[in-house]
């Protein structure tokens, strides 16, 4: 099999990757030393299996994860972590692997055998059972079988249009498999809603404005395209962009 080596560590990926080579029968085709790394290296490396540590900075692990889940075919994924908590155990119930470190041979050789794609349903699961808040920094989609990644930071708005959401930031646009109020559940702290097909990023808003015909339009920074605010959702916007001042 093809390995992919994720750990923000270079003695733990020089360690795995020793591993690796001591069980045979596999080829370390690339490493990454965060999340972001990892989705670069999909293309060029192909790999069938990502070690992937659950901690790194920027983007976690499991985030990483989420976003490989995506593909078809979605290489196979170990977790590798220097924490022993409860989540542990859903990992392994669940058929997702992981690996406690320091990581021994025969562990990493069992692991190989037995790694499975893990779901989006089953890592928002372990998201709870590790009661973590921290949410995701980048929102992704496949695109002619390549990741596309979209920072949080720099989306400007969320607009629900048939059957997708498209995330707008000054460069372009992604189209998104989530509903509005997924995204609205999961956000509200940095997104307001302004209509029910809408939210925009209160770090972005540059001002609450009327058209000439009296409509109530939000506009944001570094964007041409003004959104209506429904009537039902103006009171809130307004005491929500007082709080801003």
């Amino acid at each position: 099999m093809r390995i992919l080596i994720a750990d923000d560590e270079q003695p733990a990926r020089e360690r795995l990757r020793a591993l690796v080579e001591d069980i045979g029968g596999h080829d370390v085709v690339a490493e990454a030393g965060n999340g972001i790394e990892v989705i670069a290296q999909l293309e060029p490396a192909q790999p069938d299996v990502v070690l992937l540590d659950i901690r790194m900075p920027g983007m976690d692990g499991l985030e990483t994860a989420d976003h490989l889940s995506k593909l078809t075919p979605a290489p196979a994924v170990i977790f590798t972590t220097a924490y022993q908590d409860h989540a542990l155990a859903a990992f392994e119930s669940n058929a997702v692997d992981y690996l406690l470190k320091p990581i021994r041979r025969d562990r990493l050789a069992q692991a190989f055998a037995r790694a499975e794609v893990v779901s989006r349903g089953r890592l928002a699961e372990i998201r709870r059972e590790e009661n973590s808040n921290v949410a995701r920094s980048y929102l992704s989609a496949v695109i002619q079988g390549r990741i596309q990644l979209a920072s949080l930071a720099d989306i400007r708005y969320f607009r629900a249009e048939q059957k997708y959401v498209t995330a707008a930031w000054p460069d372009g646009e992604l189209l998104l498999d989530e509903s509005l109020k997924q995204l609205e559940d999961e956000f509200g702290d940095q997104f307001l809603r302004i209509h029910r097909n809408a939210l925009v990023a209160l770090r972005h808003v540059e001002a609450l404005k009327r058209d000439n015909d009296g409509n109530n339009e939000i506009h944001l920074r570094d964007m041409d395209t003004a959104l209506k605010v429904s009537r039902r959702h103006l009171s809130q916007v307004r005491k929500r962009l007082r709080g801003l001042g």
